[in-house]
């Protein structure tokens, strides 16, 4: 059974070093309770519990939870939830309270992260059942088989698995401030050059070029034809040209209006209202969709500081105050036209859009380092149950 393992590693059934534990709390409040857990408190891929809700507001959960005992999301497995609790409080019945059944042959500590790795997940996806609201079952995951470490190997993983934790949190804790820091920045110039100028967008945009939406019915996906850009291709502000649809160049000629120029700046007004991203030189000719406006900016203005003053909380707020609909909300061409923006000279834009591009390149590194760590830190785990690489 330990065949091909490293030396002192041993095969393990989850059931054998895991208990389930079943405390019970009838009337949390009378008990001393405070908080509350319940799924939707518990983030994918954190371990902390940084969301709860109060018992006095009223709960039927009975599921007593202490500091240090893993909560892990049985309903939905696939969402990863998976956390380790800091305060006492109870749970929701879809959340399984877990802990070590002897902290001399499984460390409390590592079995989050044991809980967190992919075959675990897919161990407890691939036993869930139930097709709307799938749950995986006890005796299911206590079938599930990893090679356990010795002890002092046990203490050095935690150690390395902790330092990848604590990386990550530095790394987010360093986004956070840095998109604090350009809202702040972008806040405070926008609201002293609106002081003196501002202009609405109809004026900002190049002649012969006015602001204007994209193809109503593109039809079917035609191949060969003319790429059109949906407000889905652009989520993070990057069109992504992967998958792009294709429509007929006779539905095309049709909007001739709307056709792209390198550098256009499209602004979603249907949906997603407000969502921005600039045309990439491979675009142009392509189209967009009637949920997508198109700005080309004149010469008298730098397109990046355009698209940071509309993400300024003053042109936010026009734009949502002229946003309708229920089920499915937008905003018309010509509130959009209507909105302001400040206005002052072009070397004074230049400036303030390269400050405000230094700090957003800087958010986009910390991103690709918390990517990398993240990769890194799943591969850690995974090798980890596996017994496949020294530490």
């Amino acid at each position: 059974m330990n065949k091909g393992l490293k030396p002192g590693r041993r095969r393990v059934k989850f059931g054998e070093v895991v208990r389930l534990s079943k405390a019970r709390c009838a009337d949390p409040l009378a008990e001393g309770i405070e908080r509350y857990v319940g799924l939707e408190h518990l983030e994918p891929g954190d371990l902390r519990i940084r969301r709860w809700g109060n018992v006095a507001d009223g709960v039927t959960f009975t599921s007593v939870f202490q500091p240090g005992q893993v909560l892990f999301g049985k309903r939905r497995a696939y969402q990863r939830k998976v956390a380790v609790a800091d305060f006492s409080g109870v749970c929701s019945g879809d959340i399984y309270v877990l802990e070590s059944l002897d902290a001399s042959v499984l460390l409390p500590e590592l079995l989050p992260f044991i809980c967190q790795t992919d075959a675990f997940f897919e161990h407890a996806v691939g036993t869930s059942a139930g097709s709307l609201s799938p749950r995986t079952n006890w005796t299911s995951l206590a079938g599930f088989e990893f090679a356990l470490p010795p002890m002092e190997e046990q203490r050095r993983l935690v150690a390395i698995l902790q330092g990848y934790m604590d990386t990550l949190g530095a790394l987010q804790n360093l986004e956070a401030s840095a998109r604090v820091l350009r809202k702040s920045l972008l806040f405070d110039r926008a609201e002293a050059i609106r002081k003196y100028n501002t202009v609405n967008l109809e004026s900002v945009v190049a002649d012969g070029r006015p602001i204007t939406y994209g193809i109503v019915k593109p039809g079917l996906p035609y191949k060969g034809g003319i790429p059109v850009i949906k407000v889905r291709d652009f989520p993070d502000g990057v069109v992504i040209e992967g998958d792009l649809l294709l429509t007929s160049p006779e539905i095309e000629k049709d909007y001739r209006r709307s056709r792209l120029l390198p550098g256009d700046l499209l602004f979603s007004i249907r949906g997603t209202v407000g969502r921005m991203a600039f045309v990439p030189d491979t675009l142009e000719g392509a189209q967009i969709t009637q949920d997508t406006a198109r700005l080309t900016i004149s010469s008298n203005f730098d397109p990046r500081y355009v698209r940071y003053m509309l993400e300024s909380p003053n042109a936010v707020s026009q734009v949502k105050a002229n946003t309708m609909g229920l089920a499915v909300q937008g905003i018309n061409l010509a509130d959009l036209r209507k909105v302001t923006i400040p206005s002052c000279d072009l070397d004074q834009q230049v400036e303030l859009a390269n400050e405000l591009d230094g700090i957003s390149q800087g958010i986009c590194s910390v991103i690709t380092r918390k990517i990398d760590t993240l990769l890194q830190f799943a591969a850690a785990r995974q090798d980890m149950l596996k017994g496949a690489v020294d530490v």
